[in-house]
This record gives C-alpha cells, structure tokens and sequence, in this order.
C-alpha cells in the first residue's frame, strides 16, 4: 500500500480501494490476498518491475499482477480488449480470481460515490469481462454480485450493495 504513495481513488486514498479488493480475495486465500494489495503496482507505481515482486511473492503471484496490468493502448476500449484475451487464455488462478474482485471493488465504489459514468462503463464491459475472467467453480459469489450489478436497473443506483456474508 505504501507503493502507491499519495495517490487516490476518487475521494479516498488508494488504500481505500486496495482494501477493499483484499477484502473480497481474503476467503480465496493469503495468496489472493497479497495480489489483492499488488494488482496495481506495475501500472501505478514508477520504477516498479515484476523482478522486485518475484522473489518476495513467487512466480504464481507475479504472473497475476502481471496479467492484471493492463497492457498499453491507445483508448480503453483497446487496453480492455487486449487485457481480456490475455485473461481469456490464462489459467493463473490468482489472476483468475483477484480480477472480479477488483471489478466488484470498483462497482461498488462507482453506486456508493454516485458514480453512474464510470458504473456505466463498467456495465457496458461486462459481458466481455466476464466472458474472458469467468470460471465455473472459482469464486462464483463474486460473479453473483458482479452479474446482479451489471444488470441493476438505473433507479437502484443509489442503493448501496449488500454487503456478502
């Protein structure tokens, strides 16, 4: 958390967002966990390299973050397109795993800041998201939420999700 210094998410500092990522990962294990709080590292924090995360976190971890990174593009549309077929084809289970729980994170975040563009954005990705990251079995309460979500009529926005048991 500290790697990402000063920078915010929205209003909050960035931990606000790392924790709750680490939250939703933390039943999936210590290992999801730790990439909870390293998913954004490669592309948030300067100088940072998958090296300086191989030794301490292993080479299970570091591929995640790798593969949770977005590769460069030049619009959104184009990172998302080249980061889902790069989730499409993996079987890393820890990128499998953190990525909908990032996704959760930030749609949550988007309907308790009242954020309807950036929800909107992330309801209109949705069935490519889910499409590339979706795997039966794995962390399907996740998926649950995030497809309950992704289908919420607009005059529910201002309701806050449940919170999972």
């Amino acid at each position: 958390m500290h790697a990402h210094g000063d920078q915010m998410y929205g209003r909050h500092p960035y931990a606000h967002h790392l924790d709750a990522v680490a939250e939703l990962a933390r039943p999936y294990g210590d290992d999801a966990e730790a990439v909870a709080y390293l998913h954004d590292v490669k592309e948030d924090v300067a100088g940072m390299t998958l090296a300086h995360l191989r030794e301490p976190f292993g080479e299970e971890a570091t591929e995640a973050v790798d593969l949770l990174s977005d590769p460069p593009g030049a619009t959104r549309k184009d990172r998302k397109a080249k980061a889902y077929a790069r989730l499409a084809s993996t079987s890393n289970r820890l990128a499998l795993i953190v990525k909908p729980c990032d996704r959760l994170a930030n749609m949550r975040a988007c309907i308790a800041d009242g954020n309807e563009r950036l929800l909107e954005v992330y309801r209109s990705e949705h069935a490519a998201f889910r499409d590339a990251a979706y795997r039966p079995g794995l962390c399907d309460e996740i998926w649950s939420e995030l497809d309950q979500l992704a289908e919420r009529p607009i005059s529910q926005e201002g309701e806050k999700p449940r919170p999972r048991a």
